[in-house]
């Protein structure tokens, strides 16, 4: 067979270097400066180094201030008194929130504490006109003169109750139906309502009631004596109606529970409705 002919190799020529590969000789630019600006370089990192080692001092010693003075929020606080190196969580020192005071009262609840506000309301300023009223009344009333075998009727009402007084003179004896008031009337509310135009008019502890009363309970009974007594000593001395009748010792309070009706339940509660 004929031999190929060989090639010659392509010679390259020495200087040729591959295309990855730099001759040693290059550089970067980068890298390349001057040397007269190296002494300007190195002057401007000394002056910076130094601005910020000044500029790190200040604000060491600011951030050690501000440590002293507050300590920061998301620094855990340490229990007082508690165990060694027990610690909180942020805001545990901080005063718990109260729930009550903003709950909402319902319209019933806030009525009933007005209507419980006004009441004392005109409580109290009953009682401060009263002992206004009282104060300029300090020295004793004149009390009329009774004859010993003077007799002074009334009668007194007071719902279903009715009550016949007689008023004598004597020294402040108090019946009613023959038996002692303490005795018949052992509330003291009770008693103090049957006292009341006796004291009122001074009359206490001068004359002498017998009482005879009737129906009713025991509340409508007190009222119908003080109705009675009143009316007496409005016999006795007519100066005392103005004062007596200012005080609603003259006037009968008739309200009465009302009566029950035909088809109703109470007076006026009619029966639900069903409609199956």
């Amino acid at each position: 067979m004929a031999e190929e002919p060989q090639q010659p190799d392509e010679q390259q020529p020495e200087d040729a270097q591959p295309a990855g590969e730099q001759p040693e000789d290059a550089q970067p630019a980068a890298e390349q400066q001057p040397d007269d600006a190296q002494p300007a370089a190195d002057a401007d990192e000394a002056e910076g180094e130094e601005t910020a080692s000044e500029g790190g001092a200040g604000e060491g010693a600011a951030a050690e201030a501000d440590e002293t003075a507050a300590p920061d929020a998301a620094t855990p606080v340490k229990a007082e008194g508690g165990k060694k190196g027990e610690e909180l969580p942020p805001g545990a020192d901080l005063d718990p929130i109260k729930l009550e005071d903003q709950t909402e009262l319902s319209a019933e609840e806030r009525a009933r504490l007005e209507a419980e506000a006004e009441e004392r309301a005109r409580l109290e300023a009953e009682a401060t006109e009263e002992r206004g009223e009282e104060e300029p009344d300090s020295a004793p009333r004149t009390v009329a003169e009774l004859a010993g075998d003077a007799r002074y009727l009334a009668t007194g009402k007071r719902k279903r109750s009715i009550a016949r007084v007689i008023v004598t003179p004597g020294k402040g004896k108090f019946e009613v139906n023959k038996r002692p008031l303490d005795e018949y009337f052992p509330r003291s509310l009770h008693q103090t309502t049957a006292r009341q135009p006796l004291a009122v008019s001074g009359y206490e502890g001068t004359v002498d009631v017998q009482v005879n009363v009737h129906g009713g309970g025991v509340g409508g009974q007190a009222g119908a004596v003080r109705h009675g007594v009143a009316r007496a000593l409005t016999e006795i001395d007519p100066e005392l109606r103005r004062e007596l009748k200012r005080r609603g010792f003259l006037t009968r309070d008739a309200r009465v529970k009302e009566r029950r009706k035909a088809g109703l339940k109470k007076a006026r509660k009619r029966p639900q409705f069903s409609k199956r």
